[in-house]
């Protein structure tokens, strides 16, 4: 027997009471009530020595304990928690205490304040003394629903930081690619709102409130930028065609125009290996002088390499949703292959895929396989799938070398988990 000392009343004290009232009427299991009270352990500011207390004293219990109308009490004693802890005795009744008073055990003392109990012949207590765990079976629902939360929190909060991700990436391209081409814009103010954003990226887990409000902001300024980015390059585009018609408009003059013939010489004659069609004649198209060699191998190579994929563009939009929003955000509506390809190719800075990368994988694929291939990746990493999108995207090429990846499996796999 051991003496637990008197105890002077509180409220936390009287809620474990009435827990323990409520968690007699209760059959949880022993295992099920742990595994509840240990994923939300540190949301309800429980500490691992309070963890190990309640540990230890649950050693202590047996399956019947746990059955409606019993309530799992133990009696050990100071001594031996002390030794199985490694807690001081202030230690040791401190953290009781916490436990008591965060609702999770009980304290149920004798007359004269000492633990004590007994079993009959089945196990089943009689009369006891001390730690009840009742409360922590009454709360069993109340934490696993708390768990469920939990849960849902750390799952839109990583959702939350992806978006941020990729529209932190998103208006980094756009501002290099403005500065770069030396467009006329804010991209100065822009530039400094964009870093003050950055310095407001949290450097530890928060509340998925903040990190929406972080990424509306974010969103909000990308739009911006996106607008300001249009604005300056449409502006260019007017500029060149005005360039180019002045050229026109001088090479028409006729105090300009030059009625002698051009003449071309040399030395050197260019066998024929094929002959033009007329229509690349008429269109100025130039081929390259080719050996008897090099036109065998660039029909091998035209017929080893890929040139698309058996899927229309609906299908594969559908299967990839998240390129699906941002590309029809950037691009509008995306009618055919032409317009994946040229957005693939606008939103490959944002996910860090590099141009030699992409190259690479045009090289390899063929533009429209590259593309499908890009939107898979991109896809992959805005869900969280895939955290090397470049390193993934050159995987997709080896794999293709040995003839081992297959797009369409991909693409009508995502679709069917989507149905899942």
């Amino acid at each position: 027997m051991q003496n637990t000392g008197w105890r002077k009343p509180t409220p936390g004290l009287g809620v474990a009471e009435q827990l323990a009232q409520a968690g007699k009427q209760m059959n949880i299991p022993k295992t099920r009530a742990f595994v509840a009270v240990k994923r939300v352990g540190a949301h309800i500011n429980l500490k691992a020595g309070d963890m190990m207390l309640l540990d230890t004293l649950g050693a202590f219990t047996q399956p019947q304990d746990w059955e409606e109308g019993q309530r799992p009490i133990v009696w050990p004693s100071n001594a031996y928690l002390m030794e199985h802890t490694g807690f001081s005795l202030s230690a040791l009744k401190r953290h009781a205490r916490r436990l008591a008073e965060a609702g999770i055990i009980a304290f149920k003392d004798s007359s004269n304040g000492k633990r004590w109990g007994k079993r009959d012949e089945n196990g089943v207590i009689l009369e006891a003394y001390g730690f009840d765990l009742s409360p922590l079976a009454a709360r069993v629902e109340e934490f696993e629903e708390l768990q469920a939360d939990l849960a849902a929190e750390r799952e839109l909060c990583q959702l939350l930081r992806r978006k941020i991700t990729v529209s932190r990436r998103m208006i980094r391209a756009r501002l290099d690619a403005a500065i770069s081409s030396a467009l006329s814009g804010p991209w100065s103010d822009f530039q400094q709102s964009f870093e003050a954003l950055l310095g407001k990226l949290p450097r530890r887990p928060v509340a998925s409130s903040t990190l929406e409000r972080l990424l509306r902001w974010l969103v909000e300024l990308q739009e911006q930028v996106e607008e300001a980015f249009l604005v300056a390059t449409r502006a260019t585009s007017e500029q060149m065609e005005v360039v180019h018609v002045d050229n026109q408009t001088q090479e028409m003059n006729p105090k300009q125009f030059n009625n002698e013939p051009h003449i071309l010489t040399t030395n050197h004659l260019t066998p024929v290996i094929s002959n033009c069609s007329e229509k690349e004649h008429a269109a100025g198209v130039e081929r390259e002088p080719q050996t008897e060699e090099r036109v065998e191998k660039t029909a091998q190579d035209e017929r080893s390499r890929p040139n698309g994929v058996a899927i229309d563009v609906p299908t594969i939009m559908q299967a990839c949703p998240e390129f699906a929003t941002w590309a029809r955000d950037l691009g509008g509506y995306l009618k055919d292959w032409g317009d994946v390809y040229r957005v693939a190719g606008e939103l490959r800075p944002m996910i860090g895929v590099s141009e030699h990368a992409w190259l690479a994988a045009q090289e390899s694929l063929g533009k429209q396989a590259a593309a499908a291939a890009m939107v898979l990746v991109f896809d992959k990493h805005a869900k969280g799938e895939v955290a090397s999108p470049g390193g993934y995207l050159r995987g997709m090429v080896e794999k293709a070398g040995a003839g081992e990846l297959h797009l369409e499996r991909s693409i009508f796999g995502r679709l069917g988990a989507q149905a899942a």
